[in-house]
């Protein structure tokens, strides 16, 4: 019964969210060629309606969100990686802030707005076999969100988590963002329960998942050191996750 209640509301959730992927496609490619903030504004529109959408499949995301974050100024978001829906959740969620990210570089085709933005919005198409681009894509993203006041967000992880448990950081990149992006304050965020929306690659979307997400209090950047940044980043998303998954399951 629960696998026909999946299926019956993930067909109608496809639907609409490739629907909503053309007409977004469409909205950011005529307003790019007059307006990079009209660009983003399209584009923050579009991950704010993809969030909404899963309310088709009865997912549920509680947020906290620390009071210091502040609308319209640039952060470096750091976040562990559970889903490819992640991106439009911390992007729905801190629209305002214009997040930038960094993505593998088969992304930026093929895909209505997603390689859209990927391309034309400031992000860093990487690849991940070549270390030596990788690194330079980041620090030039870094580089002009920062110019920008405009935020930028990484998974160190590198690649998604397919059963909620933390990755390893890949701590290369981060550091060069965050070298990068000197005067970002940082942003430590955890995402709990994304993965379940994957556990069967959409076909169906489980009904009903919980999906926690969590935006600490800004880090300043009173020193150069990227690494240590990094490292209570870190500690505090091991730290989130940790007491999340150790709680009954509701």
């Amino acid at each position: 019964m629960r696998s026909f209640r999946d299926w019956l509301l993930t067909i109608p959730f496809l639907f609409v969210f490739g629907l909503a992927l053309l007409l977004f496609d469409i909205a950011g490619r005529v307003v790019r060629p007059f307006s990079m903030r009209g660009f983003e504004a399209v584009m923050a529109a579009l991950q704010r309606t993809l969030m909404a959408l899963l309310r088709i499949c009865g997912t549920r995301v509680e947020v906290e969100r620390s009071m210091a974050i502040e609308s319209g100024r640039g952060y470096a978001i750091i976040s562990n990686h559970q889903s490819m829906f992640d991106p439009a959740f911390i992007g729905g969620l801190l629209f305002t802030n214009y997040p930038k990210y960094v993505a593998k570089r088969e992304l930026r085709r093929w895909i209505p707005s997603i390689s859209l933005n990927l391309r034309w919005g400031g992000n860093a198409l990487i690849d991940r076999r070549d270390r030596t681009q990788a690194v330079q894509a980041i620090t030039t993203m870094g580089r002009r969100a920062q110019e920008r006041d405009v935020s930028v967000v990484i998974f160190p992880e590198g690649s998604r988590s397919r059963d909620g448990h933390l990755r390893q950081f890949k701590r290369a990149g981060s550091e060069a963002l965050l070298a990068a992006a000197d005067r970002l304050a940082v942003i430590p965020a955890a995402i709990d329960g994304s993965w379940k929306l994957l556990r069967d690659r959409l076909f169906p979307i489980p009904f009903g998942t919980r999906i926690r997400i969590r935006f600490g209090d800004p880090i300043a950047r009173l020193t150069d050191d990227a690494g240590a940044v990094l490292s209570r980043a870190q500690d505090w998303i091991q730290g989130t996750v940790a007491e999340w998954q150790a709680q009954p399951a509701a």
